[in-house]
C-alpha cells in the first residue's frame, strides 16, 4: 500500500462556446465554463501533480426549472471548492481508494447538512478523485488499466457492494491488451439538432468546415450508433423518431441506438402509456424493434425513478425494453437499488465517479455470473459534452478499462475541436495523441472518427489518458485557490 495526502488544490477556467445550441431535457446550452483542477499530492514521500477537468453544464446535476444559470454555477462551484478544501485537510491515507472513501464520506455529510443533492455534491469529489488517479499513475509510472488490474489503487469492492466479498476488479474487468484500442462513437441527436441540410436556415447555418446536420455527420464519420433524445411530447417525438427511422434506414440500415428519456416522465405508468402509443405507430415498428433499440435511459424523473412502487410497474410490463438509470445514479448504492427494482443497469460518466463505476461494473458482471440466462446487465457510456485535452481523454480511458464498447460522444460535435485552447495546447495534443485528434479546418485539432470508431491507443499508453501536464504546457495560466475562485470567474466577468 501507499501513503497519500493532498497538499494543495487550485483551478483554472477556460470559457467555451458551442457551435450551435445543444438542447437536452429542459436545458439548451450555448456556452459553458470548462474548469481545470490541479492537485499537488505527496505519494510515498514523492511530490506529484494530477490534473482533471470538466465542463459545468446547466440543468444536469440539478433539474430545477426556476434556477438561474448563476444559481446552478454557484451550486457546482460550492461542491467543487468544498471537496478541494476538504481534501487538503484529510490525513495521510494508505491508498487512493481509502483517500477517496474518506473524502466521499465527509462531502456526503456536508451535503446532507446543507440539503445539497448527492449527484451535485459528489461532482466535486469526482474531480479530486480523477486528479488523484492522474498523480498516482504518473508517480508510479503505470497506466490506469495496469494499476486497476493489479489493484494498486487498493479498491475494496465489498465495502461498496458486500456481495463482492474477496473479489477484486481483475476478477471482472478486461485485462490490459485484451480489447481493441478503439471505441464506437454513439452520436447524440439533440432535441433541436437538424437532421438534414435542408432543415438548416441561412441564419443558423455554420460555415466552419465541420458537419452540422445529422445526415452530414453520418456521411462524414460513417456513424451507425446513435443516442436519440426525446422531449416527452408524444406528437413531437413521434414525428421526429419517424424522420430518424427514415434517415437511418436510408444511410445505415444496420443502425443501433439508445433513447434518452431525460427524466421527462413523472411515473412509470405515464411512460408505459407513452411507449404503447409509440410502439403502435406503424412508422416506428422497425425503428423500435430490439434489433435497433438497445435500451432506454432515465425516462423517469430522479425523484421518482428509484421509488419502491416502480418495481411493480416494471415487473408488470412484460415486454418492456431495457431501462437504465443515469441522473438517478447519485449514490454508491444507486446501481444496486436499480437492479432490485428491475432496471437493467446504469451509466458511467467520470463526473459521477471513477471508483464508484468500477464497483458498479463489477457488480453487474457478478449479477451476470449468478444468473447467466437472465437479462443482460448494462453499463452504458454516456457523455456530458466531454472535450479534451484532459476530460475527454480520461473519460475514454475509463470507458475502455470498464469494457464499454460504444460510448455516447457529443463534445466533438457541439464544440469546434480544441479551438478554445491556445496553440501550444493544440500542437502538444496533436503530437502526443494524434490517433484521437487530427488537424481539422484551419488546422484546429478535432476528434478523429473513422468508420464510426475512435482510436485511443495513445490514451491507453499514457498514465491516465493524457501524456502531458497542461499546467506545464501553459506556465502562464492563472491558477486560483479555493478561496480565490468565485462565480465571476465562471461567468467570464
Amino acid at each position: 500500500m501507499n501513503s497519500i495526502r493532498v497538499l494543495k488544490v487550485d483551478f483554472h477556467v477556460v470559457h467555451m462556446r458551442t457551435r450551435f445550441p445543444f438542447r437536452y431535457g429542459i436545458a439548451s446550452m450555448s456556452e459553458v465554463p470548462h474548469l481545470f483542477l490541479r492537485a499537488e499530492l505527496e505519494v510515498d514521500g514523492e511530490n506529484a501533480i494530477g490534473i482533471s477537468a470538466e465542463g459545468l453544464p446547466p440543468k444536469w446535476f440539478t433539474k430545477i426549472p426556476e434556477a438561474t444559470p448563476e444559481d446552478e454555477l454557484t451550486g457546482m462551484l460550492d461542491s467543487i471548492t468544498h471537496a478541494a478544501r476538504t481534501a487538503e485537510t484529510i490525513n495521510e491515507q494508505d491508498s487512493p481508494f481509502k483517500f477517496w472513501q474518506e473524502l466521499y464520506r465527509r462531502q456526503h455529510e456536508w451535503a446532507a447538512e446543507n440539503n445539497i443533492p448527492p449527484l451535485l455534491s459528489q461532482f466535486g469529489v469526482s474531480l479530486i478523485e480523477r486528479a488523484l488517479i492522474d498523480a498516482f499513475c504518473r508517480v508510479k509510472d503505470t497506466t490506469f488499466a495496469q494499476a486497476l488490474t493489479e489493484n494498486r489503487f487498493g479498491i475494496h469492492l465489498d465495502e461498496l457492494h458486500p456481495e463482492l466479498d474477496s473479489r477484486e476488479p481483475a476478477d471482472f474487468l478486461p485485462a490490459p491488451g485484451s480489447q481493441q484500442p478503439t471505441r464506437l462513437a454513439r452520436h447524440t441527436v439533440g432535441l433541436s439538432d437538424p437532421l438534414t441540410d435542408a432543415e438548416i436556415s441561412d441564419e443558423d447555418r455554420i460555415d466552419d468546415g465541420l458537419p452540422q446536420a445529422l445526415e452530414d455527420c453520418i456521411q462524414t464519420y460513417w456513424l451507425s450508433w446513435f443516442k436519440v433524445k426525446i422531449c416527452g411530447d408524444l406528437k413531437t417525438d413521434l414525428d421526429r423518431m419517424a424522420a430518424l427511422a427514415k434517415l437511418f434506414a436510408k444511410h445505415v440500415p444496420a443502425y443501433h441506438f439508445t433513447l434518452d428519456g431525460n427524466e421527462q416522465f413523472k411515473t412509470i405508468e405515464a411512460f408505459h402509456t407513452y411507449w404503447l402509443q409509440c410502439a403502435s405507430d406503424p412508422r416506428l415498428k422497425e425503428f423500435l424493434s430490439p434489433g435497433h433499440l438497445l435500451f432506454i435511459e432515465q425516462p423517469l424523473h430522479r425523484d421518482e425513478a428509484l421509488a419502491d412502487h416502480v418495481a411493480d410497474g416494471i415487473k408488470s410490463w412484460t415486454d418492456a425494453p431495457p431501462f437504465i438509470i443515469d441522473e438517478s445514479d447519485a449514490s454508491l448504492q444507486s446501481c444496486a437499488r436499480a437492479l432490485t427494482l428491475g432496471y437493467a443497469g446504469t451509466s458511467h460518466k467520470n463526473c459521477k465517479g471513477v471508483f464508484k463505476s468500477i464497483a458498479n461494473a463489477c457488480l453487474l458482471k457478478h449479477h451476470l455470473q449468478q444468473n447467466p440466462n437472465g437479462p443482460l446487465p448494462i453499463l452504458s457510456g454516456e457523455d456530458l459534452v466531454n472535450v479534451g485535452p484532459v476530460a475527454l481523454l480520461q473519460d475514454l480511458t475509463v470507458m475502455h478499462a470498464l469494457g464499454i464498447k460504444h460510448v455516447e460522444r457529443n463534445g466533438h460535435h457541439y464544440m469546434r475541436g480544441l479551438s478554445a485552447f491556445p496553440p501550444a495546447v493544440q500542437s502538444q495534443t496533436l503530437r502526443d495523441h494524434g490517433d484521437l485528434y487530427r488537424p481539422g479546418p484551419e488546422q484546429i485539432p478535432c476528434v478523429h472518427i473513422e468508420n464510426g470508431k475512435i482510436n485511443i491507443q495513445s490514451l491507453l499508453d499514457a498514465p491516465f489518458g493524457i501524456s502531458f501536464r497542461i499546467d506545464e504546457i501553459m506556465p502562464d495560466w492563472n491558477w486560483l485557490t479555493s478561496d480565490e475562485i468565485n462565480l465571476s470567474h465562471l461567468l467570464n466577468q
